[in-house]
């Protein structure tokens, strides 16, 4: 329980953290966001391959290779139908915003809103699902740890385009405070469906890692790539992978 508890306000926090960040430095240049958010993009990648596709592949039996790959399929179907079914806009990205349904009947602060809340529960679901491979010699914190370090950045994007659009200070912490929860139940709920069935936690690891993918590839790797400072940004990215690859040996 220690570890669940541990993951959750780990991800919260770093929410939170980047959020009062947000307050005191307001806007970020493109250059160290992009370098920023590539090197969590590194983190993210290696937490995915490292911390649950791998596992979920040395666990499942060699005859249930598939289990892993549909798992980690259906994790990124799970977020693209997520990101078609719910309204928002990409509006991180620095792209031209993304039309979705229903956009018109819900103001550009919530479409923003919602689309940095759209992939915490996930994240949080993938954290979640890590700590059921402690028995079997894994080591979880690495993929909160990847996570959270992701929120730090992201939670200080949030607070300047919503003060730009005149929300107040406390109601855009109360926001940011929303926003963090969702992962603390996210790591819950991955926790206890990993628990379920043992048998079936191959498929919930590779679903996980497979959704982690996906925001890395559509949300993170676009936006680094937006503004001019893709290299930059490329490098970092794999300084971020080899890091967390090297933490995870030590550790």
């Amino acid at each position: 329980m220690t570890l669940i508890w541990l993951s959750a306000a780990g991800l919260c926090g770093a929410t939170l953290i980047g959020s009062l960040l947000g307050f005191c430095f307001k806007a970020l240049p493109h250059r160290w966001n992009d370098t920023v958010m590539g090197f969590c993009a590194g983190v993210m990648l290696a937490a995915a391959v490292l911390g649950l596709i791998v596992p979920a592949a040395e666990q499942a039996p060699v005859n249930l290779w598939w289990l892993v790959v549909g798992g980690a399929l259906v994790g990124a179907l799970f977020l693209n139908l997520l990101d078609l079914v719910t309204p928002h806009l990409h509006v991180l990205t620095g792209l031209d915003p993304e039309q979705h349904r229903h956009n018109r009947t819900l103001s550009r602060v919530m479409l923003f809103v919602m689309a940095i809340a759209l992939h915490k529960f996930p994240e949080g679901v993938a954290a979640g699902v890590s700590l059921t491979d402690v028995q079997n010699g894994g080591t979880p914190l690495a993929v909160t740890f990847g996570i959270a370090l992701q929120n730090v950045p992201e939670g200080m994007v949030v607070i300047s385009p919503l003060l730009l659009a005149g929300v107040s200070r406390l109601r855009t912490a109360v926001i940011s405070l929303g926003i963090g929860l969702l992962e603390v139940l996210g790591v819950w709920t991955g926790y206890a469906l990993g628990i379920v069935n043992e048998a079936f936690l191959p498929f919930m690891l590779a679903f996980a890692g497979g959704a982690m993918l996906y925001v890395v590839s559509d949300e993170m790797i676009p936006e680094t790539h937006a503004h001019g400072y893709q290299k930059q940004a490329t490098y970092a990215l794999v300084l971020g992978f080899l890091m967390l690859l090297y933490l995870e040996r030590i550790f």
